[in-house]
């Protein structure tokens, strides 16, 4: 008689093993603070799209080989936001992840920290164990300029920017339209497969798609 593994158990195994990593990426793991403060502002919609957004971001994490620890800040669970994510998001409560109403800025000393903005003038090189990655939770449409970048440098935090300029040429397209915003999961997406390959170009090919108007440079040649 071949044992097999009954499908029940080999799921419930898989998700012991997801919760493992996941719990393990809070000690030793790279660290992710999506800055949930300026939500105030967000149309029902906008809100739906940023818990969609978290919704994958998180869903990737647990994909990944060697996960983040998460921490969502600014982010009180009387917020139509974190309605939203219950809503929208199954099992949104037992998500494996820090949540709370603290600012990033006064949860973690300051010079561990770096915002990832488009606005940077640093493109990351790395990702580094020491660092908290901060990515601002903004939807597109209610991105104004410079918001994230502004608040960095309020409270003399570094900031970067993801390296798109290195990597990647503007394609032409019919709209002439170029855009390095990305929603937080792609950035997230980017971050975690860098994590993983040490390849900034595998990492880009990831999140980034050509309806940003750019293209990998092997590929413009």
């Amino acid at each position: 008689l071949v044992l097999g593994i009954c499908p029940q158990h080999s799921k419930r195994f898989l998700r012991s093993l997801t919760k493992e990593k996941l719990l393990g990426a809070k000690h030793s793991g790279p660290r992710l603070c999506i800055d949930l403060s300026m939500t105030h502002h967000m149309s029902k919609k906008e809100l739906s799209r940023l818990a969609g957004q978290i919704r994958r971001l998180y869903g990737s994490n647990k994909k990944a080989d060697r996960p983040f620890w998460i921490t969502l800040t600014g982010f009180t669970t009387d917020s139509p936001l974190y309605e939203e994510c219950l809503r929208m998001n199954d099992g949104f409560s037992s998500y494996l992840l820090d949540i709370t109403e603290e600012d990033c800025f006064s949860l973690f000393p300051l010079e561990t920290l770096v915002y990832l903005t488009p606005d940077s003038e640093h493109a990351l090189e790395d990702v580094d164990l020491n660092t908290v990655y901060i990515l601002g939770g903004l939807v597109d449409e209610s991105i104004q300029k410079k918001v994230t970048f502004q608040k960095a440098q309020e409270h003399s935090v570094k900031t970067a920017r993801l390296p798109i300029q290195e990597y990647m040429v503007r394609c032409q397209n019919g709209k002439n339209y170029h855009s390095e915003i990305l929603a937080i999961n792609q950035v997230f997406d980017i971050l975690s497969t860098y994590f993983e390959t040490q390849n900034w170009t595998e990492a880009l090919k990831k999140g980034v798609s050509s309806r940003k108007g750019y293209v990998l440079q092997s590929s413009a040649e």
